[in-house]
Parts: C-alpha cells; structure tokens; sequence
C-alpha cells in the first residue's frame, strides 16, 4: 500500500463511530440507613427523649432494639465491654421475642450510625418490681458499651440520660447501675451518687455429663 492510501485508510478509520464502551457496572453494596417504621422494634421509640435525638452528633440515630440488630454489628460492639460472640439467627430472635413479650420490662436501645447502618452504641435498662418501698420500681442499667471508633462523642451520656429518662417514665424510685472505679467520675457527672457496695458470686463452669 502507497503512503497516500496509507493516508486515506487511515482518515477514514478515524471517521467510523465506534459504539460507547460501558462502563464497568460498580456495586454499591454499603447498606443504606433503615427507619424505624421498617424496623421491628423492642418497645415504642416515643420512649426516648427528643432531647436526646437533638443532642447527638450529626449522622448518627437511637431508637430501641430491633430484632434485626444482630446483623448490624450489636453483638461486636457488645464484645468491647465483654466476650458477646454473635448467636444464631433463630437463637437471637427468640431472646428479642422473650424481651418483647414482657413489655415494660426490658428498655435496650442502639445508637446507630446512618452512614452504614450499623450499632456504634448500645445499653439496657430493666424494672425490678419489688415487694417494698409501696410495691415500688427500681430500674437497672446494664451493658453500656460505645465503639471505641466514636469515643469523644458523648454517646455514653446520651445513653445514660435516655435509659435514666425510660426508668424514672416507668416509675422507678431510683435508678442504679454498677461501675469500675475509673468510671465512676463519668456517672457523678451524669447525676448517679456513689452509694454502698457491689458482691458477685460467679457461678461455677458446668462440667460436661460423662458419656455412658
């Protein structure tokens, strides 16, 4: 072939419209934020102060328990405070009904965060109906544990106050909770009074039944 076809050939090459090449298709696999009314919650989230929703930093959600919470980080985020290996499906879901079923027993609530939906804060609260004090109420809080990722947030103190805020809505005379030495500055400042002192009795590991 001569130069000048060679030429020709290849202005012509460039003038065919060649068809768009497709972009590779990308996942977006992040799951997005999913709201209460989707959500098959452990007790009314009217419960919790809209103080507290005001409060919390930008991007972040409280609401109660869910019975899908298990597969949104619960139980890491539980195993920073103590080993909380995740249950089974079914095992978990049959705790949340057995919580559920005894309405007005058993408050947990989760702070989550929007942006993957998932447990970056969780804590519990629970009514002991007691024989004195008139029959009287006692909440107990359990299980305050936020991920170390959003320290410096003050998400403890919004899980405190709504917990303290669902007792005391329960009728609680009082409202108590045990601590570590180090921590209890941070629940002087969330109105708690040092008072008495914690006993444990640890039981014993079950040994497994010999075979026969």
């Amino acid at each position: 072939m001569s130069s000048t076809n060679r030429r020709r050939y290849s202005t012509f090459l460039s003038t065919i419209l060649l068809p768009p090449v497709p972009l590779p298709f990308v996942v977006d696999d992040m799951p997005s934020f999913t709201p209460d009314s989707a959500l098959d919650l452990l007790f009314d989230s009217s419960l919790i102060p809209n103080e507290v929703r005001k409060e919390l930093a930008e991007g972040l959600h409280i609401r109660p328990l869910s019975s899908s919470d298990d597969t949104r980080g619960l139980f890491p985020v539980l195993s920073t405070l103590s080993p909380s290996p995740t249950p089974a499906r079914d095992n978990y879901a049959a705790h949340f009904q057995y919580m559920k079923r005894y309405s007005g027993i058993y408050f947990v609530i989760v702070i989550i965060d929007q942006s993957n939906d998932q447990v970056v804060g969780t804590g519990t609260v629970f009514m002991e109906h007691k024989l004195i004090r008139n029959l009287g109420v006692v909440g107990h809080i359990e299980d305050i544990v936020v991920s170390p990722k959003m320290q410096g947030k003050k998400l403890g103190l919004r899980i405190i106050n709504t917990l303290t805020h669902i007792s005391e809505l329960q009728g609680a005379y009082k409202t108590i909770l045990n601590c570590s030495n180090e921590n209890i500055p941070f629940y002087q400042k969330c109105g708690f009074k040092q008072k008495e002192n914690e006993m444990a009795k640890y039981a014993e590991p079950k040994q497994p039944s010999p075979k026969l």
